[in-house]
């Protein structure tokens, strides 16, 4: 759904307060098949078995995630209650088999929500993230497939944004909207947001990968992630496990590598000078301060 619909429905800014926030990232990509949920459910792993505690929104109507580390998607509509502000989104959180990780698994319910409420939904979610409690250090939304209302609200109330990108010329074509979503987000509702960086996965030793990531670096820069995740048989393997690939194979090299992008992740924090100093081998007390309501009307 393009952004200038979202817009016709909202006026005002978006302010968030600086200082110890709880860290909040999408993981958001136009397509499908460019290892969104892989990369969700793998950091997210590799964080929580650094010792911080993870919750995974799963904002993907197909519910991959959900199916990855819990028991699926639903066809409840406890999260469609959520959105609507009748019921706390911390309340859906579930226990996964990732360590220090939990979920609010998908529901079927998100397809229909998204076509007819809307800007009602997209201001619902964030609403709902804004209002999560402190009891996690980083909350990671795995976007749907679009840049529809689940996704901008999901950037509307989200501080970070992480690009998931396969070494292929389509997927890398794919950067800019993107980009460019980001753009008119940040300069009508989400002044704070900002691009963690971009991370490729599923590399393999092909000169089209090579030259894929080749160009990514010379008009991204800095934006690409060192790191990189190989492609490897044992993140299906692990999926179908219902195990990150961290715990699956812990010593296999794409474990490696998907800690590799964790600790990345963990440098790129915007706002790491401000989060609680590292007390008995983990960072604490990533707390949310007083967050001014967005000034949004419809």
């Amino acid at each position: 759904m393009p952004f200038s619909l979202l817009l016709r429905g909202w006026t005002g800014a978006a302010e968030r307060a600086s200082g110890d926030l709880m860290r909040t990232i999408a993981v958001i990509n136009r397509t499908g098949g460019c290892g969104k949920t892989t990369t969700t459910v793998s950091v997210a792993a590799a964080l929580g078995e650094s010792g911080r505690r993870v919750l995974i929104l799963d904002l993907d109507p197909q519910g991959s995630a959900s199916a990855w580390l819990g028991n699926g998607p639903t066809d409840r509509h406890e999260l469609f209650d959520a959105f609507l502000g009748t019921r706390p989104l911390a309340d859906l959180a579930e226990q996964t088999r990732a360590r220090g990780v939990d979920i609010v698994p998908a529901s079927s319910w998100l397809v229909t929500a998204e076509r007819t409420l809307q800007v009602d939904l997209a201001l619902g979610t964030i609403a709902a993230l804004e209002h999560l409690p402190t009891s996690w250090d980083v909350v990671i939304v795995d976007c749907p497939p679009t840049l529809g209302y689940l996704a901008s609200a999901a950037l509307c109330g989200c501080r970070e944004a992480l690009l998931p990108v396969q070494p292929h010329g389509l997927d890398a074509s794919g950067v800019q909207p993107v980009l460019e979503e980001m753009a008119r987000i940040r300069q009508k509702l989400n002044p704070r947001l900002v691009l963690t960086g971009i991370v490729v996965g599923r590399v393999s030793r092909t000169n089209h990968a090579r030259d894929v990531m080749a160009w990514l670096k010379a008009t991204r820069g800095g934006d690409v992630f060192g790191p990189t995740i190989r492609n490897s048989i044992r993140v299906p393997e692990a999926a179908m496990a219902g195990l990150p690939v961290t715990a699956f194979a812990p010593d296999a090299a794409v474990a490696g590598d998907i800690r590799a992008v964790a600790a990345e992740l963990i440098r790129r924090d915007p706002d790491r000078k401000t989060r609680a100093p590292v007390q008995g081998g983990r960072e604490l007390g990533w707390r949310r301060t007083a967050v001014s309501r967005l000034g949004l009307q419809h």
